[in-house]
């Protein structure tokens, strides 16, 4: 995988030529498939994600998306909102040539969120979780298959959406109830149902968690191949895992340009400065800095204006330039 610049994927707004259009105007070295959730059910994160899953039906219930017999309209609404996007890119990307990324749920946050058809989650019944995670599996491989079909120069990179991935290890995932919690899942599950994904897709695997505590180590081993996080979450106790992982090859995209906050100069030396101390932390030399750390935002950018979204996907390049140009950490 390409070490660069690269959004987490969401965007504002329900235009869809603008939004696939904009990753691939605004120089980010690792364009994506914009995800717009302002759309709807089934542009959601999960309802997106549950249109890929093969042979796994899906529909929207007032609590949840829920495991059912037969797709419904849900299912068709969510499956023309890909249609369309992969429309877009295509029409756009026509010439492109280099990494293009595309992000799913991760199955452990499918598991997380996604309900049996009596109501509790997926993650209460191993059965099921092992289901859903053959059938993203499949999906994924499927989708990568339908973008290089599409755009046939581009070098396909998949990325995992996790945000419910600590919480699954922690044990703190709430029951549908929300009365108690799901039990946590052990940590070689919960890699090798990472790495079954990562398998059968066939191409270099992200993933992006703005939550705490994410366990770089567990997942290099599982074959991630570089993590998107929020660098505002990063605490010492995790300092250790982070450089083992980047000791064995992970690529950090760290989230140091916050989604939520206007850009300007200032701002660009502070989160550029961020950068580098979460490199030196994780002991990249200064003189490999460049080429061992990607800049993003700490997360997705629906919630913003579109020139909000604009501004900040512009301050991740700047970001970056300013962190080439001086990758040591500052003494001041």
């Amino acid at each position: 995988m390409s070490v660069a610049t690269t959004g987490v994927g969401s965007l504002p707004g329900t235009t869809v030529r603008d939004a696939i259009a904009m990753p691939f105007s605004e120089d980010l070295q690792i364009p994506y498939l914009a995800e717009l959730p302002a759309r709807g059910p089934g542009a959601d994160l999960i309802g997106r994600t549950a249109a890929r899953l093969l042979d796994l039906p899906v529909e929207l219930h007032p609590s949840a998306w829920r495991l059912t017999r037969r797709n419904g309209i849900d299912m068709r609404r969510a499956n023309d909102f890909w249609s369309w996007d992969l429309d877009a890119l295509q029409i756009t990307a026509a010439e492109y040539a280099g990494p293009l990324k595309v992000a799913l749920a991760g199955p452990w946050t499918l598991a997380a969120s996604l309900e049996l058809p009596n109501g509790h989650r997926v993650l209460t019944d191993l059965g099921a979780v092992r289901d859903v995670r053959d059938s993203l599996a499949e999906g994924a491989a499927a989708l990568v298959g339908e973008i290089r079909r599409r755009v046939p120069a581009a070098d396909v990179v998949l990325q995992l959406d996790e945000p419910s991935l600590s919480a699954v290890l922690a044990g703190s995932v709430p029951t549908a109830s929300g009365a108690a919690r799901i039990d946590p899942v052990g940590r070689h599950d919960v890699g090798d149902g990472i790495q079954h994904v990562i398998e059968r897709a066939g191409v270099a695997v992200a993933l992006h968690s703005c939550a705490p505590k994410v366990p770089f180590t567990l997942l290099r081993t599982a074959g991630v191949s570089g993590v998107l996080f929020d660098a505002s979450l990063l605490e010492s106790d995790s300092y250790d895992d982070l450089g083992e992982a980047v000791d064995n090859g992970l690529v950090l995209y760290a989230g140091v340009v916050p989604a939520a906050i206007t850009p300007n100069p200032s701002r660009i030396d502070a989160w550029a400065e961020n950068a580098r101390r979460i490199a030196d932390i994780a002991g990249i030399p200064a003189a490999e800095v460049a080429s061992r750390i990607g800049i993003t935002s700490d997360c997705g950018l629906a919630s913003a204006s579109w020139a909000a979204a604009l501004a900040t996907t512009r301050a991740m390049s700047a970001v970056a330039k300013k962190v080439r140009d001086s990758p040591e950490v500052s003494d001041a």
